[in-house]
């Protein structure tokens, strides 16, 4: 890929980010070119549309949080935690570009199906989600664990823990992170009641 395709893609990725942090109201391409600095057929020839846009910025987030969990030297359900805070931290930092991707399937079909972005967010809780349901004393759930843990640190529960209860983002991932450990537990026994 030539530089200026790569820069122009990144403009537009920064772009969807900052817009959508900023603004209440709808984004359209002309919007995201137009704040990249680029044109709108520029646009168009990189991405399908502002999802398209919002799908990559989400990938990106993944891949942050991909790396992060990769370089941990802890193990368990200490991983988890650390995983999942800086989870909660990336939504933080990134705002509300983070809400905005929606689909009608829900998360385990899209899982199934390989939906990049959140592949690349499954890579980075795959170790952390078995090692801690091991030392729980619980069978490896997969990817029913990484639909629980969706289910919490949905960016939208994020923002609404911290802005309606007050919460730090620590305070936040603490409490979402206990109401994910009896999460785990209650899904495991009644797998074990069918």
């Amino acid at each position: 890929m030539r530089s200026d395709t790569r820069r122009n893609r990144k403009h537009l990725i920064r772009a969807a980010g900052e817009l959508f942090a900023a603004s209440d109201g709808p984004i359209n391409m002309v919007d995201l070119a137009n704040h990249a600095e680029i044109s709108t057929a520029t646009a168009y020839r990189h991405f399908n549309s502002v999802a398209d846009v919002l799908t990559a910025y989400r990938y990106d987030v993944g891949l942050q949080l991909n790396e992060f969990s990769q370089k941990q030297s802890m193990g368990g359900l200490a991983l988890l935690e650390a995983v999942s805070q800086k989870w909660v931290l990336l939504v933080v930092k990134n705002g509300a570009a983070m809400v905005h991707t929606r689909s009608s399937e829900g998360y385990l079909a899209r899982l199934r199906t390989g939906a990049d972005y959140l592949q690349v967010q499954a890579d980075a809780l795959e170790r952390p989600l078995r090692e801690a349901t091991g030392e729980l004393g619980l069978e490896d759930l997969g990817d029913e664990a990484m639909f629980l843990w969706n289910i919490l640190f949905d960016p939208r529960e994020i923002f609404d823990v911290i802005g309606t209860l007050g919460l730090s983002p620590k305070e936040a991932s603490a409490r979402l992170m206990s109401t994910f450990q009896g999460a785990l537990g209650g899904w495991s026994a009644g797998k074990k009641t069918q």
